[in-house]
């Protein structure tokens, strides 16, 4: 199950459970929409890997019997930092951003 962390491991914005503007690797590394596109250019700055828009969980529990939703199953708060630095992100992103994602 996604962690729906809440911020953006590089800006730190908040990105709360229903924000349309999250952005996730397949580790579930969390950025903004803006820094996916202006300073990652959809490389994910750990893996490698694409960003793609962060699912959003409902809510509420729509079905009868289960455990669904954020009510029952919380996003994080715990706040993700990127441990790497601007140029380890750059020169990441530079060898990376013109290789489709298949192809990583």
């Amino acid at each position: 199950m996604l962690e729906l962390r809440p911020n953006c491991e590089w800006c730190d914005k908040d990105l709360p459970p229903d924000s349309m503007n999250a952005r996730i690797c397949s580790y579930e590394c969390t950025y903004c929409a803006d820094c996916a596109d202006t300073v990652l250019h959809n490389v994910c700055a750990t893996c490698g890997g694409n960003l793609v828009p962060r699912p959003i969980r409902p809510r509420l529990n729509y079905r009868d019997g289960k455990a669904l939703g954020l009510m029952n199953h919380p996003a994080s708060t715990t706040r993700i930092q990127s441990q790497w630095s601007q140029k380890q992100v750059r020169e990441q992103s530079d060898r990376l951003k013109d290789v489709p994602p298949d192809q990583r």
